[in-house]
């Protein structure tokens, strides 16, 4: 048996507290140490990472851009293993120092936006586009914040203790199991009578829940699809595999990606053709 752990008075700061990101977490804000972002040319810049995080909003603009709206976009390569987003520049732009983080220079003034969800929905607004029919609204900001209070419970709990964590540890591995079990329940039984998210309207909710939970059901989470039989959501699974069809899914998965075939920056749609990675770092 493990032995009890009695939490002191005061918590204080374990630098080697251990696990795949121990570095990089710390219980204070604030930039490390100063560099300028890069500013491209494009009315939207995004400084991000290709997580599922940041690939919503790569997806998102892949999509306004293929219906014709003018979002124009620079990807720049934010290396969070290495600490990019502590930098004076990343920090300026999201005081929270996680990606993705979006400056909208269409307007007089430069806007930023942070949090993922929040960039969805100020281009989806912007555009008026991908936000569903408006008496459905309501249901489409519903599976939006679902997921943005869901995903943390898979990633940051089921993803850290079955695949970061120094050692494996079965309360919470079981715990956090059970959660995503739930979560992709849930999403079964929606997806059992809905196409989409939002009926047969694909919006940004889709947009959002993909690349956490398409993922997972396609077995590419934390290397867990047999541990959590992720086969038998078949309606995640058709859902997930319709999506993952579309041309704008298929470019925006790769964006901010240093993996071999992936794009580590995004500045042209030729880049899709002529900046892919051929040898993975």
């Amino acid at each position: 048996m493990t032995e009890q752990y009695t939490p002191p008075k005061v918590w204080t700061w374990d630098k080697e507290n251990g696990g795949t990101w121990g570095s990089l977490n710390r219980p204070i804000a604030g930039a490390t140490h100063d560099k300028e972002l890069p500013v491209g040319d494009h009315p939207f810049q995004l400084y991000s990472q290709g997580t599922p995080n940041g690939v919503k909003v790569t997806i998102l603009l892949e999509e306004l851009l293929a219906a014709g709206h003018d979002a124009e976009y620079d990807a720049w390569l934010i290396r969070i293993g290495k600490g990019d987003q502590f930098s004076s520049g990343f920090v300026e732009i999201n005081p929270n120092s996680k990606i993705p983080a979006l400056v909208d220079r269409s307007g007089p003034e430069p806007i930023r936006v942070f949090e993922s969800g929040a960039i969805l929905m100020h281009l989806a607004e912007k555009f008026d586009a991908f936000q569903g029919p408006r008496e459905k609204r309501a249901e489409m900001l519903s599976w939006l914040f679902w997921q943005m209070g869901s995903a943390p419970y898979l990633g940051g709990g089921f993803g850290h203790f079955y695949a970061y964590a120094p050692y494996p540890m079965e309360y919470p591995i079981n715990r956090f199991a059970m959660e995503t079990k739930r979560q992709l329940d849930v999403l079964d039984r929606h997806l059992a009578e809905n196409r989409y998210m939002v009926g047969d309207d694909y919006t940004i909710a889709d947009m959002a829940i993909w690349p956490w939970y398409g993922r997972t059901v396609h077995g590419e989470s934390y290397n867990a699809g047999e541990f959590l039989d992720v086969k038998s959501y078949t309606n995640v699974l058709r859902w997930a595999d319709e999506i993952l069809e579309r041309p704008a899914v298929q470019r925006g998965r790769l964006v901010n990606r240093t993996d071999e075939g992936m794009l580590p920056e995004r500045h042209a749609a030729s880049d899709f053709e002529t900046g892919l990675v051929t040898k993975a770092e």
